[in-house]
């Protein structure tokens, strides 16, 4: 798979960035073609001339290198491969990316980058567990990053566990698998995510707790799996994924038109929240007290049923369409009907009673629904649900289009 690809390696500053030349060999002989970019921590490890030759291109290292920067050479550098690949991805480099800086020339284009990054972390075992390390690896893996490794192991520090850089030829079957075609490859799928804000006047609107996170998920899953994904989101609290075409909406009916021009595809996964009403009359001005201090009269209107919508369609219908039922109580039989109800293929129903810390958390407890039965799956991370679900949604496509 790497016949012809172009890799943007970034080499950070840990003392095992001495493995970045032999990776640069290994996608070399593969076929790859490697465009270079050494940090200046990582130049403290390997040199410009080392990597360099080995690469057959020139090293870049200075964010304000006229020479290229005169034509915005950052941005070129960061959309012209098909993968951006950090070998070592140290502690400060991945909260770099976690956080959004851009300080350097590396940093910066990972943050300018429209392509998929893949990462191969390495750092002492107390840096690899500390809470901030854990909460940046779950910021970027939500982000869409790919993780290589890291492995246990002996350290140049002394010490042993978690932490230590895989090997290039690890990295390199990495690097080839994220760059597979994948079973979804060639598959147009729809994914809704995230609330729908319904105004009541220009500064006041109706909204729910939705946080997007899931939605975001099962989209970089299916993106993972080789699928294009056209992500139609109202206004999450989470970040979309990257490798994916995004369609911000606000409210239900402008989420209505956008799925409707996505049309026609494969699958449509509606993971949103979308409001079942919105205010007929909502104002054009702020309201204001009048002084006598009763409400406004608000008068409300049934948004549209993008689920039902797209279910009952004729020609045109997905082949799979996929909704979320997400309840407070009696969830089985609340799904179950709302799947006979709105005419879709499979339902996807979690509790989001407050108690379980569901809506707008890291984790999912889920039960599909489907013309067979209902199967249920433990609590896990959003992350792992997504996954799941998407080699579902792709076992179930492959035997359709069998």
């Amino acid at each position: 798979m790497l016949a012809g690809k172009r890799i943007l390696l970034i080499i950070g500053g840990g003392i095992a960035a001495f493995k970045a030349p032999e990776l640069i060999r290994l996608l070399r002989g593969a076929g790859a073609s490697v465009s270079p970019v050494l940090t200046k921590a990582g130049a403290e490890f390997v040199t410009p001339l080392t990597v360099s030759s080995l690469a057959g291109e020139a090293v870049h290292s200075d964010l304000f290198d006229l020479t290229h920067e005169s034509e915005i050479g950052h941005i070129q550098l960061s959309r012209a491969a098909d993968l951006v690949v950090v070998v070592a991805a140290t502690a400060d480099l991945m909260a770099k990316m976690a956080n959004g800086l851009a300080n350097d020339l590396a940093s910066t284009l990972l943050l300018a980058t429209d392509k998929r990054v893949l990462i191969a972390p390495a750092m002492n075992v107390r840096m690899w567990e500390h809470p901030a390390t854990q909460r940046n690896i779950t910021t970027l893996k939500s982000d869409g990053v790919i993780f290589a490794g890291p492995t246990e192991g002996d350290m140049a520090c002394g010490e042993f566990g978690e932490g230590r850089m895989i090997e290039p030829e690890a990295i390199l079957a990495a690097i080839d698998t994220a760059l597979s075609d994948g079973p979804l490859k060639g598959r147009h799928i729809l994914v809704t995510s995230g609330p729908t804000h319904e105004p009541i006047d220009p500064v006041r609107y109706i909204a729910n707790r939705s946080s997007g996170a899931q939605g975001t998920a099962i989209a970089g899953a299916l993106r993972d799996l080789g699928a294009t994904v056209t992500f139609v989101t109202g206004p999450a609290t989470v970040a979309p994924p990257a490798g994916v075409r995004v369609v911000k909406v606000e409210t239900a009916r402008e989420m209505l038109d956008a799925v409707q021009t996505a049309l026609p595809v494969e699958a449509a996964i509606f993971a949103a929240a979308v409001a079942d009403w919105r205010v007929a009359n909502a104002a054009e001005r702020k309201m204001k007290k009048d002084g006598t201090g009763a409400p406004p009269a608000l008068e409300f209107a049934e948004n549209p049923d993008i689920l039902a919508t797209v279910s009952k369609m004729g020609e045109g219908r997905p082949g799979l369409v996929v909704g979320f039922a997400a309840e407070t109580h009696d969830v089985a039989r609340f799904a179950a009907d709302k799947r006979a109800r709105k005419g879709c293929d499979w339902i996807v129903a979690n509790d989001v009673s407050p108690a379980t810390g569901i809506m707008g958390g890291t984790e999912n407890a889920v039960t599909i629904i489907d013309e067979t039965g209902a199967e249920s799956w433990d609590r896990m991370g959003k992350q792992e649900v997504a996954r799941r679900l998407a080699a579902r949604i792709a076992e179930s496509l492959g035997a359709a289009g069998a």
